[in-house]
């Protein structure tokens, strides 16, 4: 703020002179595009999520390298139940940041509680379905239901806070066979769980339906936060990735160094690259663009979400199977660890098809191509060894990139076109 305060400066003599032409408008526009940055909590926030996929793929890894077939499978069925309950506190948090000012000292309080409940989640991961299970549910719970009812005392629209009473009353429900769970173990445990994660996501789907209660819907992705979530969700990406890198290079550090294993790290780390880079070709470059631009805001920004919450699954899948790969990069492939290997790019790559889909509002052949090369490359590479499919599904991951490099060559960079427009097939 200039010494005169808003309005105005002071001359040298005292008198205040009127901003020059525009300069308001400047100023007001810098301090939107401040707002709509994501800021130093939140980010922070950020390193604890890394803590908590990588503490996923550090207790499912084991599972998927267990002698017991079922244990196998079941670590699989483990990465949907510990990741999208942990995903799904981060998208709500997300959109906390986004409808409320984050230097309020109550949203801050919010968002640093979130922190702490993540971190005793992830810190019960090894145990989760043994064990400490009570500390994975009872922060969730405690979260999901107890930070709508704080919210309510913090907007003074009617439509808002009957949003947050609608979500704390669907999340009173999804309690129920959270805290269930921990009364029962191993497989019971998972079945509850499984559940509880489902009612969350439909209910949040359907708006927290509640007789009798408004069911407007509204969307966090209105023009002036466009930016905001869009940013916040290229962070999400950039931290599973991240978090990829950080599980292999932990496990090659605790795995004997051979010609193997440096090659599985190698594989790994190149997978990891071409990731980022299939995300990042223009999609990923212009999502606030193309959801400023679309006629329906709302499902644009909800297709966002579930876009990318695909993408870290297929993140964490591809860790969890290169981690799978170090440990026994020879020997023959088991079934489970095929799917980790060639599912989670095929998860990735649905999850940027639904990206695309927002932005060009297209369908992209080449991809629909690639998705097929990695189901059609299953029976081949089921007779060789881990790391053999680890190269394989590589070649097939770099194909996909090479033609989006091809799509792009010569031409200039492409505008986004979301629904309304005229859908394409490349």
């Amino acid at each position: 703020m200039t010494e005169g305060g808003a309005g105005g400066r002071r001359d040298e003599g005292g008198g205040r002179n009127p901003d020059p032409p525009g300069q308001d408008v400047a100023r007001t526009e810098s301090a939107a595009r401040d707002h709509r940055r994501a800021n130093f909590l939140e980010l922070f926030f950020d390193l604890v999520l890394v803590f908590a996929l990588s503490g996923v793929v550090s207790r499912v890894a084991p599972d998927l390298s267990s002698e017991a077939v079922a244990q196998r499978w079941a670590g699989l069925l483990y990465i949907l139940v510990l990741v999208l309950p942990i995903m799904w506190l981060w998208t709500t948090t997300a959109y906390i940041t986004s409808r409320f000012d984050p230097r309020r000292p109550a949203v801050q309080a919010i968002v640093l509680l979130t922190a702490l409940g993540v971190v005793f989640m992830a810190s019960s991961l090894p145990y989760a379905f043994f064990e400490r299970g009570y500390a994975f549910a009872v922060p969730y719970v405690v979260l999901q239901v107890g930070r709508p009812l704080v919210l309510i005392t913090l907007v003074r629209d009617r439509a808002q806070r009957a949003l947050y009473a609608r979500s704390a009353i669907w999340f009173t429900v999804s309690a129920v066979p959270w805290l269930a769970g921990i009364l029962v173990q191993d497989v019971g445990r998972v079945g509850l769980w499984s559940l509880a994660i489902t009612i969350d996501l439909l209910s949040a789907r359907s708006a927290w339906p509640v007789p009798g209660m408004d069911r407007q819907l509204e969307s966090a992705w209105e023009p002036t936060k466009t930016h905001h979530l869009a940013d916040r969700y290229e962070q999400l990406l950039l931290i599973a990735l991240g978090e990829s890198v950080l599980s292999l290079g932990i496990a090659y550090t605790d795995t004997p160094v051979s010609l193997a294993s440096t090659l599985a790290l190698l594989v790994g780390f190149a997978t990891t690259v071409l990731l980022w880079r299939i995300y990042y070709y223009r999609a990923g470059q212009v999502l606030p663009e193309a959801v400023d631009l679309a006629g329906d805001q709302l499902r644009a920004g909800q297709n966002t979400g579930r876009a990318h919450i695909l993408m870290v699954l297929g993140i964490v899948l591809v860790a969890t199977g290169y981690e799978t790969v170090l440990a026994h990069p020879g020997g023959p492939v088991r079934p489970a660890w095929l799917v980790a290997i060639l599912g989670g790019p095929i998860v990735y790559v649905v999850g940027r098809i639904v990206l695309e889909r927002v932005v060009f509002n297209r369908l992209a052949r080449r991809r629909l191509i690639g998705i097929a090369a990695l189901v059609a490359a299953a029976l081949p590479l089921a007779f060789t060894t881990p790391l053999i499919a680890a190269t394989g599904a590589l070649a097939i991951i770099l194909g996909m990139a090479l033609a989006d490099a091809r799509q792009a060559w010569g031409r200039p960079p492409e505008a986004p076109s979301p629904a309304g427009t005229q859908p394409e097939s490349t």
